[in-house]
């Protein structure tokens, strides 16, 4: 079994950079492995499956700093985790959703960057007719994409002003994870595909995440990682549109 270092690397910096904005990396572990010429089924498996892992550590350490808003989160989760089930149990050609995403995020890109300074005006809560909703949109995609959905609702809570950034992080980090293990039911009954060396991405992964999370709950500030969670979705909706 031969394992490729560089892909190892690609996965323990996505995993960093995501971790530290307390998203999981779905995106980044899906463009990466596509361009390595994994086949569908396995990226989707395993993009979910590392979902699953770098945002149970991102959500631990924000966790355990205080940043998390059980009522923020609790109505976007009760209706995306069945979705996130259901979208897991389809299998599309997925290319013109990606495109759709990829060309949501970056209008989110805008939104987020115009209300960088207005932190003070945040409203610490989220009505239930619009965050189920949002909540019902995501999951499905999160499962037909491999995707947490952390991505979109990121820039969502600070557009609306319902979190500050370390709260987002908090709130988003669980979101996905709630969301990548529904989703992996549904992938469980159509057969999880899975590389031989997925053992060794599963460690580099958490090592990325470890290291990201603390970084992100501990050191950095908040403007600074606003930034980083732009320069994020930047990414992740760029490697959308051109996959």
């Amino acid at each position: 079994m031969e394992v490729d270092i560089i892909l190892l690397i690609y996965i323990f910096v996505i995993a960093f950079i995501y971790s530290s904005v307390g998203q999981g990396g779905g995106s980044g572990y899906l463009a990466v492995m596509t361009l390595f010429g994994y086949e569908t089924g396995v990226i989707r498996s395993s993009a979910l499956f590392l979902n699953l892992f770098v945002s149970g550590i991102a959500f631990y350490q924000y966790f355990k700093r205080g940043y998390f808003k059980m009522k923020i989160f609790l109505p976007f989760a009760l209706t995306s985790v069945p979705m996130a089930y259901i979208g897991g149990t389809i299998t599309v050609e997925s290319a013109i959703y990606k495109k759709i995403l990829g060309m949501s995020l970056l209008f989110m890109i805008i939104s987020l960057l115009v209300r960088f300074e207005d932190e003070n005006r945040k409203k610490n809560f989220a009505p239930y007719y619009i965050a189920g909703p949002i909540g019902l949109l995501l999951g499905f995609v999160s499962g037909i994409l491999g995707i947490g959905g952390g991505i979109i609702l990121s820039p969502m809570l600070l557009i609306f002003q319902w979190t500050d950034i370390k709260e987002t992080a908090a709130v988003s980090s669980l979101f996905i994870f709630v969301n990548s293990f529904a989703a992996l039911f549904g992938v469980w009954s159509g057969g999880i595909k899975l590389s031989p060396n997925f053992l060794f991405w599963v460690l580099s992964a958490m090592a990325g995440g470890f290291l990201g999370a603390y970084i992100g709950s501990y050191v950095l500030n908040f403007k600074l990682m606003k930034y980083m969670l732009t320069i994020v979705i930047c990414f992740a909706s760029l490697k959308l549109i051109i996959s």
